[in-house]
C-alpha cells in the first residue's frame, strides 16, 4: 500500500529540525513522500502577522532540493479556521482508501489532541506517528495525557511499522529522532535582535526572511 505523510503546522519559520524530522521518519516509517501542509489559520497557534503565504514559500524554498518531500497548500486556499480534519477529509477524497495517510505530529502535540476539532473522527482518515522532542528524555507521552487520551493511545498503539503499510488508517506509533533543539521561537527572536539563524535553517529561507524583512 502507497504511504503519504503528513505534516502539517505554522512553519514560522520552517527549520532544520522540521526537515530532519520529516526526513528520519520517511526513512524509518518507510513513507513513500511527505507532504508539508502550512496552515493558513490556525485555531490553536498565532502567526505573528507573517502571511501564510510567506510561509509557504519558506516551506517551498527549504523542500526544494529533496524529492521526498512537497509542498501542499489547500489550507491557504480555505476561509476559516484550518483544521486538520478538513485537510484529511480531502486527501481522502484525492486519494482514495487505498492509501495509507501518516499525520507526523510531536508528543507534546498530542497531549492536546483532545482539544482538536472533531479529534476522535482523524484516526478513521489516517494514522499517527508520534515522535520525541528534544526536551524530554523518553517517549513517555501517556504521563502527560489526560485519561481519555490514554486510552485512546492504548487503544490504537502500534510498535510494528507494516501495520502502517497494510491499512489506510487506524493505528498510532511512536519514534525518537535526532535531538535537533530548535524552535521557530527562537529564530524569530534572532531575526528581530538582528543576530545570526545560519545553521539552524536552510540559507534559502534566511535570504527570503532578510530579502521581505520578516521577524523584524
Amino acid at each position: 500500500m502507497k504511504t503519504i505523510g503528513i505534516f502539517g503546522g505554522t512553519f514560522n519559520p520552517i527549520h532544520y529540525g522540521h526537515l530532519r524530522m520529516a526526513q528520519e521518519l520517511a526513512v524509518g516509517l518507510n513513507i513513500d513522500s511527505i507532504r508539508f501542509i502550512p496552515s493558513a489559520n490556525p485555531p490553536h497557534k498565532s502567526t505573528h502577522n507573517i502571511s501564510a503565504s510567506h510561509r509557504a514559500t519558506m516551506v517551498d524554498l527549504a523542500i526544494a532540493n529533496n524529492p521526498l518531500f512537497h509542498l501542499d497548500d489547500q489550507e491557504l486556499k480555505r476561509t476559516g479556521h484550518s483544521y486538520t480534519i478538513d485537510t484529511l477529509q480531502n486527501l481522502r477524497n484525492e486519494l482514495g482508501h487505498e492509501v495509507s495517510i501518516i499525520l507526523l505530529m510531536g508528543s507534546d502535540a498530542f497531549t492536546q489532541f483532545d482539544t482538536w476539532h472533531r479529534w476522535q473522527e482523524i484516526i478513521t482518515l489516517c494514522h499517527i506517528a508520534m515522535v520525541q522532542r528534544p526536551q524530554t528524555s523518553k517517549i513517555e507521552p501517556s504521563r502527560k495525557l489526560s485519561p481519555i487520551l490514554e486510552n485512546f493511545l492504548h487503544n490504537h498503539y502500534t510498535e510494528t511499522s507494516d501495520d502502517l503499510h497494510t491499512s489506510p488508517a487506524g493505528h498510532i506509533t511512536m519514534r525518537q529522532i535526532t535531538a535537533l533543539d530548535i524552535s521557530s521561537t527562537a529564530i524569530r527572536d534572532a531575526f528581530e535582535h538582528s543576530n545570526s539563524a545560519r545553521y539552524l535553517m536552510p540559507d534559502s529561507v534566511i535570504d527570503y526572511i532578510q530579502t521581505h524583512q520578516l521577524y523584524k
